[in-house]
């Protein structure tokens, strides 16, 4: 038997993202980033356990990608929202990259996944513009 599964993260984007584009989408140009945002809102979902980080996304929830934590070669998190929810930028040893966008708590699931990964991983993951 296994090591059990544990959650530490499950939920969606942060309602700040939502917010903010929909104000933005009062201008017009800024339609895209809206509709963009309403979709991550409707069925964008991260599921951030002991043994893996489960992003499902795409029109109506149809994609789900798994990563394990070893096969991640760096992550790298962007504050938005002034530093409220941010992004993150996770990057295969394959070279192939996958992007959490409007992670709530972010610093906090940054630092449980940094804890996960290995001490190469760790040296060259981090935040970008504190």
């Amino acid at each position: 038997m296994g090591i059990r599964e544990e959650v530490y993260f499950e939920g969606g984007p942060h309602i700040g993202d939502l917010i903010v584009n929909i104000l933005l989408g009062l201008t017009i140009i800024c339609l895209p980033l809206t509709i963009g945002a309403i979709v991550r809102a409707l069925w964008l979902r991260y599921r951030i356990t002991n043994r893996r980080i489960s992003v499902t996304g795409g029109w109506m929830g149809r994609d789900r990608t798994d990563i394990i934590y070893s096969d991640i070669a760096k992550v790298v998190t962007v504050p938005r929202g002034i530093g409220i929810w941010g992004d993150m930028v996770i990057t295969l040893k394959d070279g192939s990259r996958l992007e959490l966008r409007a992670v709530p708590k972010f610093r906090d699931i940054y630092a449980y996944i940094n804890e996960r990964l290995s001490p190469k991983a760790q040296q060259v993951s981090g935040a970008i513009g504190r």
